[in-house]
């Protein structure tokens, strides 16, 4: 693999990890309630589901998942539903970021290991996603180093992006600016994500 074909391969898993969507949210929502290794762990768990998306259309089984209709319903629902999940769970939440951070209390870094990995396994678009975009690159790189590179590239971009993220909403500055809206924040988080599992229901 050249480098100018690794280029652009870095530059569509940059514009694919950029887009707004379930991923930002929950990364923000863990950010703000955990604080930054809670985020951390959030982003990297999320890269890894990333990852196993890239090796799976590199070995070529993202084929057989377009071309079961069944089995990507069933992925796209169970996508929603947990999208919808998440959405109830932040709409119930009381106190809102600004009392769980006074109180102490943090989420499991289990369970933000959970939502980052779960968010992305369950979110279908990333399979069609690395197919039309990503799969384009497999083919010229047939060695173990360069697919080792293409399986590499959108994990890293995707873990090193949200991390930033969770590095900048983590922020004390940042944190205290939004302490006197938690509440607010946790209805739209929740809203956003129902949002987003309705509109996967939608056009699924």
């Amino acid at each position: 693999m050249t480098f100018s074909i690794w280029l652009s391969l870095l530059m569509i898993c940059m514009l694919g990890a950029m887009s707004p969507g379930p991923s930002l949210a929950v990364v923000a929502k863990h950010s703000l309630a955990g604080g930054r290794l809670h985020g951390v762990v959030t982003s990297w768990s999320h890269a890894l589901g990333v990852g196993v998306y890239a090796l799976l259309t590199l070995l070529g089984l993202a084929v057989v998942l377009k071309q079961s209709p069944m089995l990507f319903s069933v992925i796209t629902y169970a996508g929603a539903a947990y999208l919808a999940y998440l959405g109830v769970n932040a709409l119930r939440s009381k106190g809102g970021v600004a009392a769980k951070l006074a109180a102490g209390k943090q989420v499991d870094l289990k369970t933000a290991a959970r939502d980052g990995l779960m968010i992305s396994l369950l979110n279908p678009k990333l399979a069609l996603f690395f197919l039309a975009l990503f799969s384009q690159f497999v083919a010229v790189g047939t060695e173990v180093t360069s697919r080792a590179v293409i399986v590499a590239t959108p994990l890293l971009v995707d873990g090193l992006w949200y991390t930033l993220i969770a590095f900048v909403l983590s922020n004390p500055k940042v944190l205290d600016k939004l302490r006197s809206k938690a509440q607010l924040i946790d209805r739209l988080s929740g809203v956003v994500l129902i949002l987003l599992a309705v509109r996967v229901v939608v056009m699924a």
